[in-house]
C-alpha cells in the first residue's frame, strides 16, 4: 500500500504534498514540491520549476510552513529532537566599496 500524504495544498500548477512521520523524538513533517503539466492528454509531474513557477512556489512553501507549525503546536515535537539554533553572522557587502572623491 501506498503512503498518502496528509496535507497537499496547490496554486496554479505548482503543488506540495506534507508528509507526517512519527520518529521516537515525535512528530516530524516533511513536505515535496512538484509542478504539474499536461502532456497530450495525460497529466505528468516534474520536480523541476522554471523562472515563472519560482514565486508561486515560493508561495506554496510559506503556506506548508505556516499548516506545519500551525499542526506541530498541536503535536509538538521533543525538545531534544530540535537542533539548536546557531547565530548568524552579519553579511558584509563585499561589493560596495567607497569610491574616492573626484573619481
Amino acid at each position: 500500500m501506498k503512503n498518502k500524504p496528509i496535507h497537499e495544498i496547490r496554486l496554479g500548477a505548482i503543488k506540495a504534498a506534507v508528509w507526517r512521520n512519527d520518529t521516537d523524538a515525535g512528530v516530524r513533517y516533511n513536505a515535496t514540491f512538484s509542478r504539474l503539466f499536461k502532456q497530450g492528454d495525460t497529466w505528468q509531474s516534474s520536480d523541476s520549476f522554471g523562472r515563472d513557477d519560482l514565486l508561486l512556489l515560493g508561495k506554496v512553501a510559506d503556506q506548508v510552513h505556516s499548516w506545519i507549525l500551525e499542526h506541530q503546536s498541536q503535536a509538538p515535537v521533543a525538545p531534544a529532537a530540535q537542533p539548536a539554533a546557531k547565530p548568524v553572522p552579519p553579511m558584509q557587502n563585499s561589493a560596495a566599496k567607497p569610491v574616492a572623491a573626484g573619481a
